[in-house]
């Protein structure tokens, strides 16, 4: 699972590094929107929006190698 994860960040990173950046803050480093924002230097609501495209982005791309696995 822990390969599955790594994989599809690395592939995020290159479809959308900021997404991919927000998501390293947020979940790995423990950061709030707020900090989250203000280390990308961008708003708010721009880190709320890529936080919620990229967990649905990762969500759906790890049930796809969880269903392949099957």
């Amino acid at each position: 699972e822990l390969v599955a994860l790594d994989d599809a960040l690395t592939e995020l990173a290159r479809l959308s590094p900021r997404q991919a950046r927000v998501v390293e803050l947020r979940h790995f480093g423990g950061l709030s929107v707020e900090e989250t924002a203000e280390v990308l230097k961008v708003s708010l609501d721009t880190v709320t929006r890529d936080w919620s495209q990229a967990k649905a982005w990762l969500h759906r791309e790890l049930n796809k190698t969880v269903a392949s696995d099957e």
